[in-house]
């Protein structure tokens, strides 16, 4: 099976026409019956489901958010938001008939498989309570069709060996390689990531397995290469590095490529992905030089993505600036619709024929941030300052000196009501003038992001790398926000 059949040539109009006819049929005969919250939702808020014909509908329905899914006093609050069909409304003339030719049994296998929770992820980061996202077998064939969709995209062939490193956890990413390599038919050696097999452990398996391609976070691929460089550890059989669960720019993307020159791997394609626990599903971007990004490719007969003025919810044209929001076309089990993912997204959402692969499937940019890392500092007595941290990111990964980095937001004294203070912890290769270099960096985050930080401080590579928890943690502690609460 081709996993692009039926979507990868289609126009924009006709890509429109197939997801206006999904949507209808999926609110009016998954969501509205069956979903216990928007069923509510819709009745609260007097909205007849037949009258969701298309996208340009879904403006009517009210934003979810993660808030919708969490409460202290109901753990079990995300059950509501699981399609729950009961006997009597799944009964319809199309199964009865279904039940006459193939018999009562083969259909109830059929619902269950459909319907029947059987595998739970959980999201990360935004809120101090994960919430989880269940999966029907339904749903896992979705994960596999995405996962082998990116295969695709990647160019990796069914010769070729792939070292899954992402953190064994209940989180998308591990999941999506894992069951992506399967359903793709390619082999896969999956460590667990740092907590699970060692920093030395991963190394020897670099060497005995020989991978083309390695999947993982950013900032352990980068540790494992540098590690690998420090050894003179061959990696000439590597052709290819998948990123996901952070953002990685066009700064890291070539310095991890120097690196690997430098220990023979040549003309290394690496790619960005973008995934969603809530949409169950992950993206990526095809092949492009390593200072170019084609966007990840979409899955428009899976999901909807808007684009909105996070402020007044306005739906932004094409290309326009804004947060993501997400809602589904053909999932089972746990659904959010015009879900705020609280991502924004510079450069928005494309219908051009991808320049780099020739698909006609829609394209996010890459340029993506989270609205929570913009962060209010009261860096005077006067006012506080929205400062965006992705900003900080973007020019200390690009400065090659620099070999990793963290983020320290403190107050004065340590004093809940005294004024903020930004403190920059650096680790630099080799020698560098260490006074001048502060200047620099200094010079350089005040021109980008207005912000001149109170200090910057070098640290050993060490025990850089024990404060971010690269080893030990599913994501790094790039920024530490230490202000005492008053």
């Amino acid at each position: 099976m081709h996993p692009w059949r039926n979507i990868s040539s289609l126009s924009y109009p006709q890509i429109r026409a197939l997801q206006n006819q999904r949507l209808h049929e999926f609110i009016n005969k998954r969501v509205y019956p069956f979903n216990p919250h928007y069923r509510k939702l819709f009745d609260d808020n007097h909205i007849d489901p037949r009258g969701i014909r298309g996208v340009g509908d879904l403006a009517r329905i009210p934003f979810s958010t993660k808030l919708d899914l969490v409460s202290k006093d109901d753990p079990q609050k995300f059950k509501e938001f699981v399609l729950a069909p009961d006997k009597a409304r799944l009964m319809t003339p199309a199964v009865m008939v279904e039940a006459l030719l193939r018999g009562k049994e083969a259909v109830q296998d059929r619902l269950v498989r459909e319907y029947q929770p059987v595998f739970m992820t959980f999201t990360t980061g935004t809120t101090n309570t994960p919430v989880p996202f269940v999966y029907s077998r339904y749903d896992l064939d979705n994960l596999n069709l995405s996962g082998a969709r990116m295969v695709e995209l990647f160019k990796i062939g069914r010769d070729e060996r792939i070292m899954n490193i992402f953190p064994f956890a209940p989180h998308l990413a591990f999941w999506q390689v894992l069951f992506g390599a399967i359903e793709g038919g390619v082999f896969a050696f999956s460590t667990g990531g740092g907590r699970v097999m060692s920093t030395e452990g991963h190394l020897a398996a670099l060497a005995r397995v020989k991978p083309t391609a390695i999947l993982g976070v950013p900032s352990y691929v980068y540790h494992l290469v540098r590690l690998a460089q420090e050894k003179g550890q061959d990696l000439s059989y590597i052709k290819k590095i998948v990123l996901g669960a952070a953002k990685a720019g066009v700064g890291y993307k070539q310095k991890l490529a120097q690196m690997l020159s430098s220990q023979g791997a040549k003309d290394v394609r690496i790619f960005g992905t973008y995934g969603l626990t809530e949409a169950r599903s992950a993206w990526a971007e095809c092949p492009a030089d390593n200072d170019k990004s084609s966007g990840y490719h979409l899955y428009p007969d899976k999901e909807i993505f808007e684009i909105i003025d996070p402020k007044t919810g306005e739906v932004k044209g094409e290309g326009e600036d804004g947060e993501l929001v997400y809602t589904p076309l053909d999932g089972r089990a746990s659904i959010v619709l015009r879900y705020r993912t609280g991502d924004f997204v510079k450069g928005g959402i494309t219908h051009e024929r991808c320049p780099f692969c020739g698909l006609m499937t829609l394209r996010l940019s890459n340029d993506i941030s989270r609205l929570s890392d913009t962060k209010d500092l009261n860096l005077s007595k006067v006012k506080g300052t929205l400062v965006n941290l992705n900003l900080f990111a973007s020019v200390l990964n690009d400065m090659p000196e620099v070999e990793e980095w963290q983020i320290e937001l403190r107050k004065h004294n340590n004093d809940p009501h005294d004024v903020d203070e930004l403190a920059v912890l650096l680790s630099v290769k080799g020698s560098v003038d260490e006074s001048a270099f502060a200047s620099k960096v200094k010079d350089k985050l005040t021109v980008t992001t207005e912000i001149t930080p109170n200090e910057v401080k070098f640290l050993p590579l060490a025990e850089m790398v024990k404060r971010l928890e690269l080893e030990t943690a599913n994501k790094e502690k790039r920024i530490l926000d230490l202000r005492p609460k008053g």
